[in-house]
């Protein structure tokens, strides 16, 4: 749901777009022109880096956030110059906005402190215990939104190894990215008060869902 020409933004060197996008596609180390490409791409990295990640499991691995931006820069590395790194470029969806950037480095500090080293490894006794860990991480990352782009597909990919350390299956959020965003939005939203219920809610239905296709 964060694809790009949904947010608004500031204007930083982060903001340049390839010559003859009409200012769809970010400036990129491929040289790719059209959305329909760069979509594609990013979709077929994003399934190899997962692979990877998948291979390299640690049930027992706590996550930090050195982690988080690895995983981005892994991910996204051949494709842009600043993936991995925080963003420069303020970013609001729907009038709702993202932390500024000069906080980011210590946002990120204190969300690998607090709920990193809290929520993983993601091994607890309960599902209510399990889903409470998910919905907190993700929508607290969300909330962050630290890098110029790809910040849901890291949460959700996150969230689906927090998950396989609880004995889950990899997760499902196909009905919430495909249809049903203003419901998710709005449970990050919520999120800001610490308020996790509608988030909660969303992974029940997600584990929900992925065990029955398992």
């Amino acid at each position: 749901m964060e694809r790009e020409g949904r947010y608004q933004t500031s204007n930083t060197s982060e903001d340049q777009y390839v010559s003859g996008s009409n200012g769809q596609v970010l400036k990129n180390l491929l040289g790719i022109t059209t959305r329909k490409e760069m979509e594609r791409v990013e979709t077929e990295l994003l399934f190899e880096v997962t692979d990877q990640l998948l291979d390299e499991f640690e049930q027992g691995k706590r996550f930090t956030a050195k982690d988080i931006g690895e995983m981005h820069r892994r991910w996204l590395g051949t494709v842009y110059e600043w993936a991995g790194r925080y963003r420069q470029v303020m970013i609001s969806k729907g009038g709702f906005p993202f932390a500024a950037p000069a906080h980011i480095p210590q946002l990120m500090a204190v969300f690998g402190q607090h709920c990193l080293a809290k929520y993983t490894p993601c091994i607890f006794t309960t599902q209510e215990e399990i889903i409470s860990a998910l919905a907190i991480v993700h929508a607290e990352l969300i909330l962050i939104h630290p890098f110029r782009e790809g910040n849901g597909r890291i949460a959700r990919l996150l969230a689906t190894l927090m998950a396989l350390q609880a004995g889950l299956p990899p997760l499902d959020f196909s009905d919430f990215v495909d249809n049903r965003q203003i419901e998710y939005f709005a449970a990050v939203q919520k999120a800001v008060g610490r308020d996790y219920a509608a988030m909660e809610k969303i992974f029940e239905e997600i584990i929900l869902r992925s065990l029955r296709e398992r």
